[in-house]
């Protein structure tokens, strides 16, 4: 019923839509309140249905337990001193832009500082991610690339001094891809591939990869296991793995592109969910879409203090590794 009642608001479809329907906070508060309440106010201590009281900036007082809570109270908006305009505007940028936008472009953009807008997209990219997302499935080929490190000189491959993501991407047929998934990972250890495996694929999928000791024991863990031993397939890893490979090459020209490959490792974690939420949506038929879906998990998304993502945010149940990315 929720969801329902959400798909049938409106939501701007351009930028001149967007610019008229959110020209002030008061505006901005409405969509929130909305958002947070489809249906009907519920009090997030006594869970209450009742009509609340209403006060200015958006405030209500529980006609039960006279609990006050705000329209931005418990979501990542809470105690924000920076306009709700400034954040819907970063919003709408960072989705509807076809290569999203960094920190610095949404500095110029915005008009404001870039401690601001850095902070404003890292928790924009906490929010990317849902709670309730289903694992992937089908057939699903999973592999790892290598990430940042020194260009010449070190070892190669799995031992290499390079970060290691690890991705996850359905393959559909006859052609193209579905979902995905990336976690960086420690190492390439069964014991670092496996619970990432667990959280990112459901149980029974045919799971494709090379024959790398770490992915052995799936099929002990309730997967259909194909392997490809890419020494004797006679095929280069992008022929006999191609949509892992594709995945890791668009991940990195991204990276490139849009942030000209400065990414600090302890924050690698946020720009793949950043990266997933994109490419998970590039079929939406509307830029607006992808703003107010972005919009509704932000107001579901508990709040996010500086310190949760200065130093790079906890992601749970795998952490990120922190270390510096030269």
């Amino acid at each position: 019923m929720k969801a329902d009642l959400i798909n049938k608001q409106k939501f701007p479809r351009t930028y001149r839509e967007f610019v008229d329907k959110f020209h002030n906070d008061a505006a901005c508060l409405a969509y929130l309140e909305k958002l947070r309440w489809p249906e009907h106010f519920c009090c997030p201590k006594c869970k209450s249905l009742k009509n609340p009281w209403r006060q200015t900036r958006g405030r209500f007082v529980c006609s039960d337990c006279k609990y006050e809570v705000s329209v931005t109270s418990g979501t990542i908006f809470d105690r924000t001193r920076t306009p709700l305009t400034t954040w819907f505007e970063a919003a709408w940028h960072v989705t509807t832009a076809k290569n999203g936008f960094s920190a610095k472009t949404l500095e110029r953009t915005l008009g404001v500082c870039y401690r601001t807008s850095w902070m404003i997209l890292q928790r924009f990219r906490v929010a990317m991610v849902r709670s309730e997302r289903k694992p992937l499935s089908g057939t699903v080929e999973i592999d790892e690339s290598l990430l940042g490190g020194v260009k010449v000189g070190g070892k190669r491959g799995r031992g290499s001094v390079k970060k290691i993501i690890a991705i996850a991407v359905e393959v559909l047929e006859p052609k193209g891809f579905g979902r995905v998934r990336m976690k960086c990972i420690p190492d390439a250890s069964e014991d670092s591939l496996l619970p990432f495996i667990d959280e990112a694929v459901a149980k029974g999928t045919r799971i494709h990869t090379d024959g790398w000791s770490g992915y052995h024991n799936l099929s002990q863990k309730g997967y259909e296991h194909d392997v490809t031993v890419l020494s004797s397939s006679g095929d280069p890893a992008h022929v006999s793995m191609p949509a892992v490979h594709r995945i890791a090459s668009l991940l990195k020209r991204w990276i490139l592109g849009t942030h000209q490959g400065s990414v600090s490792y302890d924050h690698i974690q946020s720009y793949l969910e950043e990266y997933t939420f994109r490419f998970n949506r590039r079929n939406s038929g509307s830029r607006g879409h992808l703003f107010r879906r972005l919009m509704e998990q932000a107001v579901v998304t508990e709040p996010i203090r500086v310190d949760d993502i200065t130093h790079g945010y906890n992601w749970k149940p795998l952490d990120v590794v922190a270390t510096g990315f030269k």
